[in-house]
């Protein structure tokens, strides 16, 4: 671009903010004398304008514009923004009158040096008011290193750019790529294969990823979440404060009255439990960032799992316990997300009730009984041709209910309403098998089993 070229064009400003789109009218008599004549903008310094009727008129949409000159020097990056009442863009030329950029704030490396042409443009046709057109040359760093609590400000030109961060202390970090040119992306890699992405998770478009971060060495990637961004972008790495008394704990044991605080970050995290008394327990796991899940496994081949029970993503076990070893898993539902979360180990009250795990079906009669992932079976005696009502109905869990015996078989689920269990059959003199349980393994709970019989007559052919 030459110095001394001349102003050949005529800027007509479209479409105004809505759709952000310079162009420019052929002018044959305009020259150099013209772009001199323009008011001046002083690089690191503010000028104050106003748009009225009075000012240029742009004939597409009715906005006006202002047009001002600014000398800028080659490498530069300029930051040229527009505060004030007016709704409204600022756009920069070269000047042979080629759009560099328009937007509130335009950020843009100069190639060569010359006089550039800013142009501040109402949103549309309404637009009026004072502004304030702030210009300024952006300092920025090219390290390839980024060291806790030294934020540092870059330039991104289409490609990635890897960076170098040094943990000397293991804890939690914050991570932090910020750009009001484009779409941030920021990725971590680290020892043992560790390796986090994240897009929008600073908000606007910016990326963030906290996680817990061992000593090492780590190597962040900084590109577009398309990969053709250009423009300014601030990467920050901060120590990242913990709540309560700041003890993580991602491994050990866990105790019943025992709560501790946790880091998730990919990897399953495992937990040892003694059950020294047999008893009702509730184990939950609470978090605000990721969707949490529990499994438990223990004596005799137990097992248990749960993802949502706790409402709001938070998972809650809550189970008769025999005397044992047990261990615990915590873990996301799915996905690859990170974050904190709490777990809990509370001695639960057991229900006031009797319960019957088995034996035989009294009509007329409800029992309660424990579902713990395995059926409960009872035994249910027909002495005559019968209508025969089952039902079971448990707060806890969703409930499934079968019936087998003399070459006949049914089942339910919701024949109850909500989540509860009724069959209704005519069953012939026999042995029958009631089976109990839930419609999902993972569920437990206490439930109330009920039996009526009302002698009917059968046709032969049932």
């Amino acid at each position: 671009m030459a110095k001394s070229s001349p102003l050949a064009r005529v800027i007509l400003v479209t479409g105004g903010m809505a759709v952000g789109a310079i162009a420019v009218q052929a002018h044959a008599s305009s020259t150099a004398e013209e772009l001199a004549e323009l008011d001046s903008l002083t690089l690191g310094e503010e000028t104050r304008g106003e748009i009225t009727t009075a000012s240029e008129l742009n004939g597409n949409d009715g906005s006006r514009f202002n047009r001002y000159v600014i000398s800028l020097e080659e490498g530069e990056i300029v930051e040229i923004s527009l505060e004030g009442a007016l709704q409204g863009v600022v756009a920069l030329f070269d000047d042979q009158l080629q759009l560099l950029d328009n937007a509130p704030i335009v950020r843009h490396r100069i190639e060569e040096s010359g006089d550039y042409v800013v142009v501040v443009s109402g949103a549309d046709a309404h637009s009026y008011g004072p502004f304030t057109v702030d210009s300024r040359t952006v300092e920025l760093s090219d390290v390839d290193t980024v060291a806790v609590g030294e934020p540092i400000d870059s330039w991104l030109q289409g490609d990635a750019r890897e960076i170098t961060l040094n943990i000397e202390e293991a804890g939690l970090y914050q991570l932090e790529m910020r750009s009001d040119d484009f779409d941030a992306y920021l990725e971590i890699e680290g020892p043992n294969g560790y390796a986090r992405e994240d897009d929008d998770s600073a908000g606007d478009l910016d990326a963030r990823i906290a996680d817990f971060l061992e000593p090492g060495e780590y190597t962040l990637t900084a590109r577009s979440a398309y990969g053709d961004g250009n423009g300014v972008y601030t990467l920050s790495v901060e120590p990242h404060e913990l709540p309560g008394d700041g003890e993580l704990r991602n491994d050990g044991a866990l105790t019943p009255g025992d709560s501790l605080n946790g880091w998730y970050s990919g990897q399953e995290l495992s937990y040892q439990i003694e059950v020294e008394e047999a008893g009702m327990y509730q184990i939950d796991m609470r978090a605000s960032d990721i969707d949490s899940y529990l499994v438990l496994e223990g004596p005799n081949g137990y097992y248990r799992e749960d993802d949502d029970s706790a409402g709001n993503l938070d998972a809650s076990i809550a189970d008769f316990l025999a005397p044992g070893e047990y261990q615990l898993t915590a873990r996301t539902a799915y996905g690859e997300s990170s974050g904190m979360f709490t777990l809990s180990m509370e001695p639960r009250d057991m229900p006031d009730v009797d319960l019957r795990n088995e034996g035989t079906l009294t009509p007329g009669e409800a029992l309660n009984g424990w579902y713990s992932g395995e059926p409960l079976t009872y035994q249910l005696e027909v002495e005559e041709s019968s209508l025969v009502t089952l039902e079971m109905r448990s707060a806890d869990f969703d409930t499934f209910i079968e019936v087998s015996g003399q070459g006949f078989a049914a089942s339910d689920d919701d024949g109850a309403g909500g989540t509860d269990s009724r069959l209704q059959e005519q069953l012939l003199p026999g042995t029958y098998t009631v089976s109990a349980r839930g419609f999902s393994a993972t569920g437990s709970g206490l439930f109330e089993l009920s039996l009526e019989m009302e002698p009917t007559e059968i046709p032969p052919e049932l």
